[in-house]
């Protein structure tokens, strides 16, 4: 017995017709196909099928047949997978974790960074909060990540950016209309907080409301950029967040720019100095460059680093 008898014999099964097998799945002749099937049958010591002009039917024989003939068609093709996953060296992996929206900003420059490496490595790409990328860097988990300063040890930040912190709130919002917002004009029950995860915004932006004096009252509270666009766009209040969300609005939402002198967010790659992957040398090599070509981007010019980043 062969693997193909097993292959024929399948495709006929599941087709219920030998014509139809033979056309449109094996590519073989028909009488041939018949004759497969006969010796299969003969080999086997039972009828398999049961051949009418309506089509072809398994026998009980057949039926049991079937699921012992594609477990071993299955178990082929898992092996000769293995065989040619042996034949070729693994490739070295390589992991980079995104804090949510911010793939949008730096995936396309990072994979340009690394183009020429790209063929030769397992890229692995995933986006999480902020805190959760720093501790995945920790770990050893991910290589490299775009976060915020998050604390932790052994983890090594390079600032590569500094986000404006903008309005974010309805279309149909009468501030809206403005051109800049100062925040003291919003209201204060509108106001949509921040949880405990995102907690360097949070940081910022309470801050900065303390040095106006703005007391806000939130009934509402965001634990991530999606969050806080849904809440937003469901509850029709107004909330800060980083200006890389601009892409990421709905057609119902706008950003506005704080007037005077708005706050800003950093943004980091954070790694392990101990970290051997050469890839990552490769990547911190070539940081400056990566940072410049996403500051040419158009809009991109005025988040970039203002100076020597900070560890």
């Amino acid at each position: 017995m062969e693997l193909r008898h097993l292959r024929y014999f399948v495709a006929v099964a599941e087709e219920g017709s030998l014509t139809v097998a033979a056309e449109r799945r094996l590519h073989t002749a028909q009488p041939s196909l018949s004759r497969q099937l006969r010796d299969l049958e003969q080999e086997v010591g039972a009828q398999l099928l049961l051949r009418s002009s309506r089509g072809v039917d398994l026998t009980p024989a057949g039926r049991a047949f079937l699921d012992h003939a594609r477990l071993a068609l299955r178990s082929a093709a898992d092996a000769v997978a293995a065989a040619r996953r042996a034949a070729r060296p693994p490739k070295p992996s390589f992991a980079v974790g995104f804090l949510t929206g911010q793939e949008v900003e730096w995936l396309s420059h990072v994979t340009h960074v690394l183009r020429g490496h790209l063929k030769d490595i397992d890229f692995r790409i995933s986006s999480d909060f902020s805190p959760d990328i720093g501790a995945a860097i920790q770990r050893g988990e991910i290589d490299l990540g775009f976060c915020r300063l998050e604390p932790q040890p052994d983890v090594s930040y390079k600032v590569i950016a500094h986000e404006p912190i903008l309005v974010v709130l309805p279309g149909d919002h009468p501030l809206a209309a403005r051109s800049a917002i100062d925040v003291r004009d919003i209201d204060p029950a509108s106001f949509i907080g921040y949880t405990d995860t995102p907690h360097v915004l949070r940081g910022i932006v309470d801050r900065y409301l303390r040095e106006r004096g703005v007391v806000v009252a939130p009934v509402h509270a965001l634990d991530g950029i999606a969050t806080g666009i849904s809440l937003v766009a469901s509850t029709g209040g107004v909330t800060l967040l980083p200006a890389y969300v601009e892409p990421l609005l709905p057609r119902s939402l706008v950003s506005r720019p704080l007037a005077g002198n708005a706050p800003v967010i950093e943004i980091a790659a954070g790694y392990r100095a101990d970290n051997p992957s050469p890839i990552l040398q490769v990547f911190l090599e070539n940081i400056d460059r990566l940072v410049a070509s996403r500051a040419q981007a158009p809009g991109a010019a005025e988040n970039s680093p203002g100076g020597t980043a900070s560890p």
